[in-house]
């Protein structure tokens, strides 16, 4: 169908990557060499959700997905200890202020928390307190999915959860303004998929 739509990202996906898995053992090579040619020598950098809200989550918080990348890890098996270590911090820090310990969709806490600034610093708190760098060691991305903030006015936003319009223009500064003060490594959909201007 035009665009995918009958079948969704996530089916998309799976049938991607087992595509892509087939076609790595038929050629008997690791499925990183597969992907990153011959000259491969190393495997793309985990991001590990560990903190939901948005759609994904029964909270106040409409970023949809908050997570953290161990950009300063020697290897995946590291870089996976990294991120489990800040996720089981960020759980006791979360139980230690008597916030909710309850996940989201995608396995990320989900509290009821002020903002995204606060969410965003109790995993700052998190990176530190098991050990690491923020910023260094480890950096901050967002799934933001601003497409389920469109208002029906063109150019506008509306957070669904805490009703805070913002136009596009504001929305762009609010991520700027969020990258140069936090160690934000990306910011996947800051704005509706639509919204090419």
């Amino acid at each position: 169908s035009e665009n995918k739509k009958r079948l969704g990202a996530n089916a998309i996906l799976a049938v991607s990557l087992a595509s892509a898995r087939a076609a790595s053992l038929s050629y008997n090579i690791d499925l990183f060499r597969f992907l990153g040619g011959i000259n491969a020598r190393m495997i793309p950098v985990p991001l590990m959700n560990i903190l939901n809200g948005g759609a994904h989550a029964s909270n106040n918080l409409d970023v949809q997905e908050f997570m953290i990348l161990p950009v300063g890890a020697c290897c995946i098996k590291e870089g996976v200890r990294w991120c489990v270590e800040i996720y089981y911090t960020l759980k006791k820090i979360l139980k230690e202020r008597g916030l909710a310990t309850g996940v989201g969709d995608e396995g990320g806490f989900a509290p009821d928390l002020d903002s995204e600034i606060e969410a965003i610093d109790l995993i700052a708190e998190a990176i530190e307190r098991a050990g690491y760098k923020p910023g260094k060691d480890v950096m901050i991305s967002l799934d933001v999915a601003a497409s389920e903030w469109k208002s029906s006015e063109p150019g506008m936003y509306l957070l669904p959860k805490q009703k805070r319009s913002y136009s596009t223009r504001d929305l762009i500064d609010e991520w700027e303004e969020l990258a140069d003060k936090y160690p934000v490594f990306s910011v996947e959909d800051p704005l509706d998929e639509n919204d090419w201007t």
